[in-house]
């Protein structure tokens, strides 16, 4: 960073040198907009990075990806052992890589379990490089006690969830940015453009065959919660399959022949190519969603849903939840609005009769129906109309050239 025109006040530095680093396909998605934003405000900036195929595109001639996120995405006790050696070999690259390249900043998004330790390396061994993080890890549902690591080795947080501030600011006096939310971001744009392509989606997917309005089921992006919550959500869902058509989101990643063995004894299923899990919501009446981003991305496309996620050990896992796991609700649309916007039947409140009760409701009964809409709405305005990767990407420039004007 050229120190001497901070001194002096003059107009921003540019040329900066950001290192990004993002574990996995959210992440991927969430840094090349990031990425994006960043050269807006920098036209002469340069990446290296951890992170994926998006990233890599939209870094293709200022960025260099260092090592795809695939080869260190593992979750779970067991396949994080299995792959202890590749873990700790790529954090041991990534430490060496930045060392060698000196960037201004090292930006860090989620994937807390690798992301802390990286900032820790940085704080305590590279003086004069900062550590900003992008999308806070959901450390206030559990792992609260990171928050000592964030504060240490953490210069700057931008959070995408508005309560985040709040629980950062006021119960760990720890002062963050909300910068809005992606997600939010990403559906308003699609959203903009959709009705252009619209009936070429129908058509390609065979869904103008029928007048019948679609349930959408998005049973999750890895194959164990594919498994777990897919058989139950279309036995849910067969009572309906006269009258509606019943559509499955493909997961990226997903094969679509994995889907088969849970579809194949049914005849008014099929199963969208990953990719087009927008496109799907955006023409469906109701849906089936697992939880996760996912429930965040059916609200704001404002398609009423019921939240179903399958738990081993189902009572143990509710006493976990109301003693030790550190919030009330497992859907991001509750946590935002702070209610029960949409139903969450996971743990014990899990079954094909619970899930097909609400599904009724919300297909037949319009004032619950409407209610769940008028709710949705609430959640957008909560999230605010901020273009989340522009508003962080203006605040990390700024305060790249001047630290001691932070904006909070």
């Amino acid at each position: 960073m050229n120190v001497f025109c901070l001194f002096l006040g003059w107009k921003p530095c540019t040329n900066m040198k950001y290192y990004l680093i993002a574990g996995e396909a959210s992440g991927d998605l969430h840094a090349s907009h990031l990425i994006k934003a960043l050269r807006r405000e920098d036209a002469d900036a340069s990446f290296r990075f951890i992170g994926g195929d998006r990233m890599e595109t939209e870094a293709a001639d200022s960025g260099t990806l260092v090592r795809h996120y695939s080869t260190l995405a593992y979750m779970g006790f067991i396949p994080v052992l299995m792959h202890l050696p590749t873990i700790l070999r790529g954090m041991t690259e990534c430490k060496k890589d930045i060392a060698s390249w000196q960037p201004d900043v090292v930006i860090l998004v989620d994937y807390a379990g690798f992301n802390l330790k990286i900032a820790k390396y940085v704080k305590k061994h590279l003086s004069g490089i900062r550590t900003f993080y992008y999308i806070s890890p959901k450390i206030w549902a559990w792992k609260e006690y990171r928050i000592k690591d964030f504060k240490r080795y953490v210069d700057e947080m931008f959070c995408i969830l508005p309560f985040e501030k709040e629980y950062f600011e006021k119960k760990h006096n720890y002062k963050v940015h909300y910068v809005g939310n992606p997600t939010a971001d990403e559906v308003r744009n699609f959203k903009e453009k959709a009705s252009i392509v619209n009936d070429d989606f129908l058509r390609h997917n065979q869904l103008l065959q029928s007048p019948n309005p679609i349930i959408a089921i998005l049973p999750g992006s890895r194959q164990q919660e594919i498994r777990d919550n897919l058989p139950s959500m279309l036995e849910a869902v067969k009572p309906f399959m006269k009258d509606y058509r019943i559509v499955i989101a493909g997961a990226p990643g997903i094969e679509h022949e994995y889907y088969t063995q849970f579809t194949r004894d049914y005849d008014n299923v099929s199963v969208l190519h990953r990719g087009g899990t927008y496109q799907l919501l955006y023409n469906a009446t109701a849906a089936l969603v697992t939880s996760g981003t996912a429930t965040l991305e059916t609200a704001i496309f404002r398609v009423p849903q019921v939240v179903c996620y399958k738990t081993p050990l189902p009572l143990l896992m509710r006493w976990a939840f109301n003693h030790i796991i550190k919030c009330d609700y497992i859907s991001l649309v509750n946590l935002i609005a702070d209610r029960e916007v949409v139903k969450e039947l996971f743990a014990d409140r899990f079954s094909i009769e619970n899930i097909r009760t609400e599904l009724s409701s919300i297909l037949s009964d319009a004032d619950y129906r409407n209610s769940m809409l008028k709710d949705y709405d609430d959640v957008a305005t909560l999230l605010g109309d901020y273009s989340a990767p522009d508003n962080a990407a203006r605040i990390m420039t700024k305060l790249i050239n001047n630290p001691n004007k932070a904006e909070h």
